[in-house]
């Protein structure tokens, strides 16, 4: 069994989502369900400053 990234629970119990941060596309990460893995992303702030730049004159 796997455990979430987030909560730590076996993901196999769940909707398991697994993410892949290399470009071989082997799981890096796996969490219980979206649920999780949305909860790690906005306690790690993965988002912060992510954000492309557009301007309407682009």
């Amino acid at each position: 069994m796997v455990d979430c990234t987030y909560c730590g629970c076996p993901v196999e119990n769940h909707d398991p989502v697994y993410v892949s941060e290399t470009p071989d596309g082997k799981s890096t990460t796996q969490f219980c369900n979206y649920g999780c893995l949305s909860a790690h992303i906005d306690e790690a702030a993965l988002t912060t400053g992510t954000t492309c730049e557009w301007s309407p004159t682009q």
